[in-house]
Protein backbone atom coordinates (compact mmCIF):
# COMPACT_ATOMS: atom_id res chain seq x y z
CA UNK A 1 0.00 0.00 0.00
CA UNK A 2 1.69 2.98 -1.07
CA UNK A 3 2.14 5.90 1.47
CA UNK A 4 1.46 9.17 0.95
CA UNK A 5 4.39 11.91 0.09
CA UNK A 6 3.36 14.76 2.31
CA UNK A 7 3.17 12.48 5.60
CA UNK A 8 4.60 13.16 8.79
CA UNK A 9 5.16 9.67 9.95
CA UNK A 10 8.39 8.33 8.86
CA UNK A 11 7.71 4.84 7.19
CA UNK A 12 8.05 2.30 10.23
CA UNK A 13 9.85 -0.27 8.00
CA UNK A 14 12.10 1.98 5.97
CA UNK A 15 14.90 2.19 9.02
CA UNK A 16 15.08 -1.51 8.80
CA UNK A 17 15.19 -1.59 4.95
CA UNK A 18 17.77 1.13 4.85
CA UNK A 19 20.00 -1.06 7.20
CA UNK A 20 19.71 -4.44 5.16
CA UNK A 21 20.41 -2.62 2.30
CA UNK A 22 23.62 -1.11 3.69
CA UNK A 23 24.79 -4.41 4.97
CA UNK A 24 24.19 -5.90 1.29
CA UNK A 25 25.69 -2.50 -0.39
CA UNK A 26 29.34 -3.19 1.50
CA UNK A 27 29.04 -7.22 1.45
CA UNK A 28 32.53 -7.32 0.87
CA UNK A 29 34.17 -4.66 1.76
CA UNK A 30 36.10 -3.77 5.50
CA UNK A 31 34.94 -0.60 6.05
CA UNK A 32 31.75 1.02 7.41
CA UNK A 33 29.32 2.81 5.47
CA UNK A 34 29.28 6.53 5.81
CA UNK A 35 26.25 8.42 6.58
CA UNK A 36 24.50 11.09 4.73
CA UNK A 37 22.43 12.89 5.28
CA UNK A 38 18.59 12.40 3.82
CA UNK A 39 17.86 15.45 1.19
CA UNK A 40 14.02 14.55 2.31
CA UNK A 41 14.95 15.86 6.00
CA UNK A 42 14.67 12.74 7.59
CA UNK A 43 16.74 12.48 10.66
CA UNK A 44 17.66 8.62 9.82
CA UNK A 45 21.04 8.61 8.47
CA UNK A 46 21.68 7.34 5.09
CA UNK A 47 24.23 4.90 3.81
CA UNK A 48 25.85 5.98 0.48
CA UNK A 49 26.62 2.61 -2.75
CA UNK A 50 29.90 1.85 -2.44
CA UNK A 51 32.44 2.78 -5.79
CA UNK A 52 32.95 -0.09 -7.90
CA UNK A 53 36.21 -1.79 -7.16
CA UNK A 54 37.09 -5.54 -7.17
CA UNK A 55 35.74 -7.10 -5.06
CA UNK A 56 38.70 -8.08 -2.44
CA UNK A 57 40.64 -11.54 -2.93
CA UNK A 58 39.26 -14.40 -0.94
CA UNK A 59 42.06 -15.21 1.82
CA UNK A 60 42.01 -18.49 4.10
CA UNK A 61 40.39 -22.08 3.36
CA UNK A 62 37.86 -22.55 0.59
CA UNK A 63 34.45 -23.26 1.63
CA UNK A 64 33.73 -27.24 1.16
CA UNK A 65 31.86 -28.04 -2.08
CA UNK A 66 28.18 -29.44 -2.26
CA UNK A 67 28.40 -32.65 -3.56
CA UNK A 68 27.23 -32.59 -7.79
CA UNK A 69 24.22 -34.31 -9.19
CA UNK A 70 25.80 -37.06 -11.27
CA UNK A 71 26.09 -35.72 -14.97
CA UNK A 72 27.81 -38.48 -17.24
CA UNK A 73 24.76 -40.49 -19.37
CA UNK A 74 23.55 -43.91 -18.43
CA UNK A 75 25.17 -46.17 -20.43
CA UNK A 76 22.85 -49.38 -21.88
CA UNK A 77 25.17 -51.61 -19.86
CA UNK A 78 23.61 -49.44 -17.06
CA UNK A 79 20.11 -50.20 -17.77
CA UNK A 80 20.74 -54.20 -18.24
CA UNK A 81 22.46 -54.82 -14.99
CA UNK A 82 19.41 -52.58 -13.74
CA UNK A 83 16.75 -54.61 -15.19
CA UNK A 84 18.56 -57.70 -14.71
CA UNK A 85 18.93 -56.83 -10.63
CA UNK A 86 14.92 -56.24 -10.61
CA UNK A 87 14.25 -59.35 -12.25
CA UNK A 88 16.16 -61.29 -10.34
CA UNK A 89 14.59 -59.95 -7.29
CA UNK A 90 11.26 -60.67 -8.30
CA UNK A 91 11.95 -63.97 -8.92
CA UNK A 92 13.17 -64.19 -5.48
CA UNK A 93 9.88 -62.78 -4.03
CA UNK A 94 7.97 -65.47 -7.33
CA UNK A 95 9.60 -68.23 -5.51
CA UNK A 96 9.20 -67.56 -1.90
CA UNK A 97 5.72 -68.20 -2.18
CA UNK A 98 6.80 -71.92 -3.67
CA UNK A 99 9.29 -72.42 -0.55
CA UNK A 100 9.92 -76.51 -0.31
CA UNK A 101 10.33 -76.41 3.54
CA UNK A 102 8.17 -76.72 6.72
CA UNK A 103 8.35 -73.46 8.13
CA UNK A 104 5.62 -73.52 10.39
CA UNK A 105 7.51 -73.01 13.89
CA UNK A 106 10.76 -73.11 15.30
CA UNK A 107 14.72 -73.13 13.14
CA UNK A 108 12.89 -73.45 9.85
CA UNK A 109 10.78 -70.19 10.14
CA UNK A 110 13.38 -68.07 11.23
CA UNK A 111 15.21 -69.17 7.86
CA UNK A 112 12.44 -68.48 6.05
CA UNK A 113 12.04 -65.31 7.73
CA UNK A 114 15.67 -64.62 6.55
CA UNK A 115 14.87 -65.68 3.40
CA UNK A 116 11.79 -63.19 2.97
CA UNK A 117 14.02 -60.54 4.19
CA UNK A 118 16.65 -61.20 1.26
CA UNK A 119 13.42 -59.99 -0.67
CA UNK A 120 13.20 -56.60 1.20
CA UNK A 121 16.64 -56.02 0.66
CA UNK A 122 16.75 -56.82 -2.98
CA UNK A 123 14.04 -54.62 -3.60
CA UNK A 124 15.94 -51.53 -1.53
CA UNK A 125 18.91 -52.45 -3.78
CA UNK A 126 17.30 -52.19 -6.76
CA UNK A 127 15.39 -48.92 -6.13
CA UNK A 128 18.55 -47.13 -4.82
CA UNK A 129 20.10 -47.95 -7.69
CA UNK A 130 16.86 -46.94 -10.33
CA UNK A 131 16.70 -43.67 -8.33
CA UNK A 132 20.36 -42.99 -9.20
CA UNK A 133 19.86 -43.74 -12.51
CA UNK A 134 16.68 -41.96 -12.90
CA UNK A 135 15.19 -44.83 -14.10
CA UNK A 136 11.29 -44.32 -13.01
CA UNK A 137 9.44 -47.91 -13.93
CA UNK A 138 12.39 -49.85 -12.37
CA UNK A 139 12.10 -47.54 -9.36
CA UNK A 140 8.15 -48.42 -9.13
CA UNK A 141 8.88 -51.85 -9.98
CA UNK A 142 11.45 -52.00 -7.01
CA UNK A 143 9.19 -50.41 -4.40
CA UNK A 144 6.24 -53.17 -5.28
CA UNK A 145 8.96 -55.77 -4.75
CA UNK A 146 9.83 -54.55 -1.12
CA UNK A 147 5.82 -54.04 -0.64
CA UNK A 148 5.32 -57.87 -1.58
CA UNK A 149 7.90 -59.03 0.56
CA UNK A 150 6.41 -56.59 3.99
CA UNK A 151 3.46 -59.15 2.40
CA UNK A 152 5.00 -62.42 3.15
CA UNK A 153 6.47 -61.01 6.55
CA UNK A 154 3.57 -59.66 7.57
CA UNK A 155 1.54 -62.90 6.35
CA UNK A 156 4.22 -65.08 9.39
CA UNK A 157 4.62 -62.96 12.26
CA UNK A 158 0.65 -61.44 12.42
CA UNK A 159 -0.86 -64.72 13.36
CA UNK A 160 1.92 -65.28 15.78
CA UNK A 161 1.43 -61.57 17.49
CA UNK A 162 -2.28 -62.48 17.85
CA UNK A 163 -2.94 -59.94 15.42
CA UNK A 164 -4.96 -62.77 12.98
CA UNK A 165 -8.12 -64.09 14.09
CA UNK A 166 -5.76 -67.69 14.25
CA UNK A 167 -3.16 -67.66 16.44
CA UNK A 168 -0.18 -69.68 15.18
CA UNK A 169 3.04 -70.09 17.65
CA UNK A 170 7.33 -69.15 17.47
CA UNK A 171 8.37 -73.13 18.82
CA UNK A 172 7.53 -76.25 17.98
Amino acid sequence: MPMPLDSSKPDPMAREVDRLLAGLSHLGSKSDPKPEPRPDGDPRPRTSAPKSSPAPARRGPRPASRPTRRTDAVTRTDLVALWARVLLGAALGVMMTQWPYVHACGLSLVEYLAAVTMVVVAGAWVAVASWARRHAAVHVLALLLILWGIALVAYEILPRVGYAAQRWSWQC
